[in-house]
């Protein structure tokens, strides 16, 4: 699963059935996003039906393009919370603060999303805090509620109101897992990097390159994300690959280009970056 740049029109017939990729159709203000499943479909029954989704999979798979571009889609407001460790229930919900002469309510990003009505999206939701995700449950269920204690109101969600959160499963641990509770309360999709074709159709549209160096950044990439003994703690992303792509269409050298988009950034060990750029001169020959 993943995504084409903003400004893009839907594909044309003579790409799309030159990569054997669909073409869907998106005005040059929807954030473009090409499918590999039934995601798109799964999304519309759930908003439809008002169930929320829980997305997971890997950095750089288009977890939250997908939702851009479905907030789009649907004509619904999207409001994103960046998820970290400091995250509180609070900053989610609201707090009081002191004015001039009185304190006052102000609402956080979910009791807006509530009261207006759009998609909620919480990206990595495992980063925050754990009292978060109580907050989320009263409106993960059938009840569709936000309790805030502070002010003493109820606030019913409305109709077109969808929860959304998402989180890489490759970061969980003991310490940083969803819990069975909270999980179970969502519609999952479970994303992944986009096969051979479609990554290479990504990377040829999002940075304009040539398809042979497209390929073969391709075939680098699943030569690096098959490694077993460099304890990486994240592989490859189609997003590097773009990254690279973008650098080395702007003319700069292909291999400095692999080494500062794609190796740097998946590791800081000295030893582990020289290792994969053996693999980086073994695809491009050099």
């Amino acid at each position: 699963m993943f995504f084409f740049r903003q400004e893009s029109l839907a594909v044309n017939e003579e790409y799309s059935m030159r990569n054997g990729v669909p073409a869907i159709e998106a005005s040059s203000e929807t954030p473009f996003y090409l499918p590999t499943g039934n995601e798109v479909a799964l999304f519309e029954h759930a908003h439809r039906h008002r169930l929320p989704v829980l997305i997971k999979g890997p950095t750089g798979c288009g977890k939250t393009r997908f939702i851009r571009h479905m907030a789009v889609r649907l004509g619904l407001p999207l409001h994103t919370v960046a998820c970290h460790d400091d995250l509180t229930a609070a900053d989610l919900v609201g707090r009081h603060l002191i004015g001039e002469d009185s304190t006052y309510w102000v609402d956080g990003p979910l009791t807006r999303a509530v009261r207006e009505g759009g998609i909620c999206y919480l990206d990595e939701v495992v980063e925050a805090r754990k009292d978060t995700t109580v907050v989320l449950h009263p409106l993960s269920d059938d009840r569709r509620i936000l309790p805030i204690e502070r002010t003493g109101e109820t606030l019913h969600a409305p109709e077109d109101f969808m929860l959304v959160v998402s989180y890489n499963p490759g970061y969980q641990n003991l310490l940083k897992g969803m819990k069975p509770s909270t999980r179970q309360r969502f519609v999952a999709l479970r994303f992944g990097y986009p096969d051979a074709a479609r990554e290479q159709a990504i990377v040829e549209h999002e940075s304009g390159i040539e398809a042979r160096v497209a390929k073969q950044l391709v075939s680098l990439a699943r030569a690096l994300r098959a490694l077993k003994d460099h304890d990486l703690e994240e592989n490859a992303s189609t997003r590097l690959l773009v990254y690279t792509a973008i650098l080395i269409q702007g003319g700069f050298d292909v291999v400095a280009a692999c080494r500062a988009a794609l190796i740097e950034p998946l590791t800081d060990d000295e030893e582990t970056v020289a290792a994969l750029m053996e693999v980086v001169h073994a695809t491009f020959g050099r």
